[in-house]
């Protein structure tokens, strides 16, 4: 599933909730990455007992738990330059 669906579901969970019960009615579902895929379990898994009183905290506290599967290179940005005096990324070229 898409990030979108995975609001849609929390959208339509009862709140107040906190993350065990959302593992328990949502934790199955995987979620499509850049990179890969992971349960909903495994990203409120990362984030620790919390309770949210709205859909808003507990999306905010899913994006919060992705993992680096959830993001493109990693280490790279088009736009930082490296700091001087650290070796950054090799660069590469397309």
């Amino acid at each position: 599933m898409t990030l979108k669906k995975a609001d849609q579901l929390l959208d339509e969970h009862q709140y107040p909730t906190d993350t065990e019960q959302l593992i328990a009615a949502h934790g199955d579902y995987e979620i499509d990455l850049p990179n890969g895929t992971e349960t909903l379990g495994d990203v409120f898994g990362r984030v620790g007992g919390e309770t949210y009183e709205s859909p808003q905290e507990a999306r905010e506290a899913m994006y919060c738990g992705l993992s680096h599967k959830a993001i493109g290179r990693r280490h790279y940005s088009d736009r930082d330059p490296t700091t001087m005096g650290t070796v950054g990324p090799k660069q590469v070229s397309f």
